[in-house]
């Protein structure tokens, strides 16, 4: 009885293989086709190899075998998971890998998120949307995510050990669609008050997520400590404090000054109360004076020496993570920290470098004796787009094997403000640490056809290659954020480019361009009805091929207004709206671009009516006026997080371009004059509504984009 104890104790003891968890959550039985095998190893590695009817992955750590894993469905199995679906049918028999294949790689770390990813995209995620998205970041390798969410339940308790009352931590920390800003110090307050329940529910959450991170034996890097006060903290507390300016009409919260004498039990308390709800981390995220090109008198190396200290004292052998996005990190603030403790995500690498090769943020030095990871920023503001810089991409990366300042370089990073979009170009990016030697978009693409269709098709290979050496392909020297914006989602003018303040976008790819690589898919489109990844790229190619199509006949338009040609503008205007209502039903097809998905995530994050109502009030917000009438008009934060959503398309733009059009109509007919729209008026009214929207797709993906793309395009 002794013996079976033991042996059944010592069973129990060992941890389960989380790679099969992973497996049977992609097919059900799939775990029995498989024989996975964990082995020591310095460099990071995985094999692909054959035991008689299975197929045997193996590499040095569970993540590195889930990588294996996924090079071999989609390049042996033609199964590709992302976003827009992450199970399949593997076949009875598995495809053999018939010669064995060994990857490595020195980059050992790869990072995953932005602060601003857990706002624009992952606001109401419950633990249903994060075990597929943990699974996801190990199938591409990402062994160290921030792990942000619950960062509130944290403060909640440091604010009341500091006398906060309930009312003025609910008049500081912000909403759930606005927490991101709340965190980089950006902002006080909007968007709440959180309900109590917010906090229980964030917290078992995080507490779940952390446990199948540590299971898999990915490190999570968890918000650190880097001086943030609520604004009122100098004169509630007597703390010697620093009031940064407005950030785009919002208050900022307050920074404590390194060299008060409470910096480092403030810091205590943070840490303290950190471990208590979710332990102690081997990576801390602080990123003190984010946009603020203005510090004031900020000693800056004082700053970076007490943040350090903190986080040292918390864990000696923790590494602060930092961003490396415009004026940060301060080369003051680093400079006299040591090699090691230090880790800088190159936000932008892929169009805005900082670590030396040229760009308009370019350090000549880089970052010096630091570690850093190259990242790809890729979306802002979760817009919807295709987007992606494939040669820039490359080019940049394969520069960092033979550059002097890419000596301290430990991994990559996906560093996007919104994901579940373009799931190209995070393929691309998660296999550069496994490619040794530089190859082109051309060679890469014809496998991941296979990978994503499970076919080797010419049409489609050519439809990707216009848009690979096209929409994808946004050239060096172009800076624009993100995806060439659509003009459907702009407030209306005579002179309509870009949609958000910041976009910097300009032309780069024949627009017309979309429309063939779309006509390309669609000739083939019977052939994959059912074919889930195809559906997803035949919406998404036909609404960009639309929305390329709408700016075109937004020119015409204005050209017809200012010609006078009354008949040609009454056609061009009306069909410019037509478009955007087509695009809307297009869009009803997949719930990944329905405002009902997004709306019904958020009310059923409530647990009262109220609190739905809340959260509905903040996930419409985000998407439209972002912030009041100050922050969205004079602050430019309008429309930042625009979407290309059925729902939003027909009952927020489309109402905007209407008014637009029959005012010029009018203008141009003699009955009116050109005047002023106050639009803050006509979108503040959706934003508070709480008129249902579906999340399930109606009509078929195929039927709909032929039906569309014919009407539009006559062909």
């Amino acid at each position: 009885m002794l013996i079976v104890f033991c042996l059944t104790a010592g069973t129990a003891a060992l941890p389960a293989n989380p790679v099969k968890g992973l497996l049977e959550r992609i097919d059900p039985g799939a775990s029995g086709k498989f024989v996975i095998e964990l082995e020591k190893g310095g460099r990071d590695f995985f094999e692909l190899d054959q035991k008689g009817k299975k197929v045997v992955v193996r590499g040095n750590t569970y993540v590195n075998i889930a990588a294996g894993l996924n090079w071999y469905l989609k390049y042996y199995a033609g199964i590709h998971l992302t976003w827009n679906g992450m199970t399949a049918t593997l076949p009875d028999v598995l495809p053999p890998v018939t010669e064995p294949l060994r990857k490595e790689t020195d980059l050992g770390l790869r990072y995953d998120f932005n602060y601003c990813t857990f706002s624009y995209s992952m606001p109401f995620w419950d633990w249903e949307r994060w075990e597929k998205e943990i699974d996801w970041m190990a199938l591409h390798g990402i062994n160290l995510p921030l792990a942000a969410t619950g960062m509130e339940c944290v403060w909640r308790n440091v604010l009341f050990r500091l006398g906060y009352s309930k009312e003025e931590v609910d008049s500081f920390i912000a909403g759930p669609a606005f927490l991101a800003w709340w965190a980089m110090n950006n902002l006080e307050g909007w968007g709440g008050p959180l309900p109590d329940s917010w906090y229980d529910r964030q917290e078992a959450l995080q507490k779940k997520i952390l446990k199948r991170m540590k299971e898999y034996g990915i490190k999570p890097v968890l918000p650190g400590y880097s001086g943030m006060v609520p604004n009122n903290a100098g004169a509630r507390l007597g703390l010697d404090v620093d009031k940064p300016k407005d950030w785009n009409g919002f208050t900022r919260p307050a920074f404590l000054n390194p060299t008060d004498p409470r910096y480092a039990e403030i810091a205590g308390l943070y840490y303290e109360e950190q471990e208590k709800l979710f332990g102690k981390a081997d990576y801390y995220s602080m990123d003190p004076f984010h946009e603020l090109a203005d510090a004031g008198k900020t000693d800056f190396d004082a700053a970076g020496q007490a943040i350090m200290a903190a986080m040292k004292k918390a864990n000696p052998k923790a590494v602060w993570v930092v961003q490396g996005w415009t004026e940060n990190p301060r080369p003051e603030m680093m400079e006299n920290l040591k090699s090691g403790d230090l880790l800088i995500l190159d936000l932008f690498s892929e169009c805005r470098p900082m670590w030396g090769i040229p760009s308009i943020w370019k350090r000549d030095e880089g970052y010096g004796k630091h570690q850093w990871l190259f990242c790809m920023l890729e979306n802002f503001g979760a817009n919807v787009g295709l987007h992606g810089r494939m040669d820039q991409l490359l080019d940049n990366f394969y520069q960092t094997k033979d550059n002097p300042l890419a000596a301290h370089l430990k991994g990559i990073g996906l560093t996007m403000e919104g994901s579940e979009n373009n799931p190209v170009m995070f393929e691309l990016m998660c296999e550069l640490p496994w490619r040794e030697e530089k190859f082109t978009k051309e060679e890469w693409l014809e496998d991941y056809i296979f990978a994503r269709y499970g076919t080797r098709d010419p049409k489609l290979l050519e439809a990707w290659l216009i848009l690979a050496n096209g929409i994808y392909n946004c050239p060096a020297g172009n800076n624009q954020q993100g995806p060439h914006e659509s003009i459907f989602c702009g407030r209306p003018s005579m002179n309509n480019f870009q949609v958000s303040s910041w976009s910097k976008m300009e032309n780069y790819y024949d627009p017309t361009s979309t429309a063939r690589a779309a006509r390309l898919m669609l000739e083939v489109a019977d052939r994959y009805r059912g074919n889930n990844n195809f559906e997803y790229d035949l919406t998404d190619i036909v609404r960009q091929a639309l929305a390329d199509e709408g700016r075109i006949t937004y020119n015409r338009a204005i050209a017809d207004f200012k010609s006078f040609d009354k008949e040609s503008f009454r056609k061009d205007s009306r069909r410019f709206l037509r478009l955007l209502l087509l695009q809307d039903s297009l869009l009803a097809t997949r719930q990944e671009f329905c405002v009902g998905t997004w709306i019904a995530r958020a009310r059923d994050a409530g647990v009262t009516p109220e609190e739905k109502d809340l959260y509905e009030w903040n996930a419409r917000t985000q998407i439209t006026t972002w912030g009041n009438r100050y922050c969205a008009d004079k602050g430019g934060l309008r429309d930042y997080a625009h979407k290309e959503w059925n729902g939003l398309l027909k009952d927020f733009y489309y109402k905007r371009w209407e008014a637009w059009w029959d005012m010029l109509q009018d203008v141009i007919d003699g009955k009116g004059k050109l005047k002023d729209i106050d639009w803050y008026a006509m979108e503040e009214p959706w934003t508070k509504a709480h008129n249902p929207y579906p999340s399930a797709p109606q009509g078929n993906v195929t039927d709909v984009a032929k039906a569309v793309f014919h009407e539009a395009f006559g062909q």
